[in-house]
């Protein structure tokens, strides 16, 4: 009866295309193994597709995923690592997860390991000014193992971002911070795939690929709507949406 149902359902194109597409080098069975590419959900409120995919990845049991913010339940309403296995950052304080991820990616520099990090973030979270100090430092120094993927949807919990606050032009403000920055339609997996491809071959400088979605998609009646940023579907409502 409680959730995010409207940015996971945007961007589960994304996610599956990050996740099954070849572009994450992880081993469920291996949860912790320290090669591994490192995933961080800044935006950690759509947590929900992700428990999806790592549940369809085998990281746990599908029928764990019916115990959603329940109490006692693994799967918590924003990530937690020390519970979900797949999990490698505890995120949910917008702002936050963007710098862990920095912190992961120059981490890997420091240890000379070839692991990669990626994060999912959003255009609400740009509004936190720490999201733009982490910008600064990974253009600083370089740091071209770190991907990030914002959901930029127009939407935040308090309705629409040019009423909220709005972020303008997100592709000139990160290449201005010194970032690779692509816009694609996250719906379409093809643009998905050549923008990670895009990405993976840049040197000596972090990437930032900007899904245009739609919040809700594909459900008729959530789709482009804030109201369901936040809001669980009633049984009726979740009959018609299946």
């Amino acid at each position: 009866g409680s959730g995010h149902p409207g940015g996971s359902l945007g961007m589960t194109d994304v996610f599956t295309t990050l996740w099954f597409g070849g572009w994450l080098n992880v081993d469920p069975q291996r949860p912790d193994w320290p090669e591994r590419d490192r995933f961080v959900l800044s935006n950690g409120h759509i947590c929900p597709i992700l428990y999806a995919i790592l549940a369809k990845k085998g990281y746990f049991p599908r029928a764990d995923l019916w115990t959603l913010r329940k109490l006692g339940s693994p799967l918590q309403g924003h990530p937690d690592f020390h519970h979900t296995k797949g999990i490698d950052c505890c995120t949910g304080s917008l702002g936050n997860g963007v710098s862990v991820a920095l912190g992961l990616a120059l981490g890997a520099r420091v240890q000379g390991k070839p692991y990669r990090v990626w994060a999912g973030s959003s255009d609400g979270e740009a509004q936190e000014g720490q999201v733009w100090e982490m910008a600064t430092a990974a253009a600083h120094h370089k740091v071209d193992n770190l991907t990030i993927v914002v959901d930029w949807n127009n939407i935040q919990i308090d309705g629409y971002n040019k009423d909220v606050m709005w972020v303008r032009d997100l592709k000139a403000k990160w290449e201005a911070f010194g970032w690779h920055a692509q816009v694609i339609d996250g719906h379409d997996m093809q643009a998905i795939d050549a923008a990670f491809r895009a990405a993976y071959a840049v040197k000596g400088q972090p990437q930032v690929i900007l899904a245009k979605t739609v919040l809700g998609m594909p459900i008729s009646f959530m789709m482009d709507k804030p109201k369901w940023h936040g809001v669980a579907p009633s049984a009726a409502e979740l009959e018609q949406a299946l």
